[in-house]
């Protein structure tokens, strides 16, 4: 899990601080926004909220501000990034490297359920993580400030 190219450059989507109420949410909303004006495709879209919501929520309960969501164009597509101002990387879980929510063809929707059930629960986010993005994500320090990133997408490519 690398570094993005020219971590801390790209688009700006979205910024809050430490007193900015419910920035989960309408990160969220400016992500899928910026995608749809880009072209990318809803589901690609749904998954990168998803995943935003995730290093949003642990930028604003782990790290310090003033936080940005930027988006930066690859060859291959985006790469979304989440900064904050705590330079200290998180520790990573052992990741499978199976899908976690495979659904059983006799009970459909059991993978939706087993998602919604794990996020439930604390703790579970990363791995939430590099299953939608599909193994292309990280963090990296860029100075005093840390980024979390993935690739917009990942998981169709």
């Amino acid at each position: 899990m690398s570094a993005p190219p020219r971590a801390g450059s790209g688009i700006v989507v979205y910024r809050w601080n430490d007193s900015t109420p419910l920035p989960t949410a309408e990160a969220r909303l400016a992500l899928g926004e910026a995608l749809a004006r880009f072209g990318v495709e809803a589901e690609a879209r749904e998954d990168s909220q998803l995943v935003l919501s995730e290093l949003v929520a642990n930028a604003a309960e782990h790290a310090c501000g003033p936080y940005e969501v930027r988006l930066q164009r690859i060859l291959s597509g985006w790469v979304c990034e989440v900064q904050d101002g705590d330079p200290r990387l998180p520790e990573l879980p052992q990741l499978p490297p199976d899908p976690l929510f495979l659904p059983e063809e006799q009970s459909r929707g059991v993978g939706l359920e087993s998602l919604l059930s794990l996020l439930g629960e604390r703790g579970r986010g990363l791995h939430v993580i590099h299953q939608l993005a599909g193994g292309r994500w990280g963090f990296c320090r860029t100075g005093a400030t840390k980024v979390a990133w993935f690739v917009v997408g990942a998981a169709a490519i």
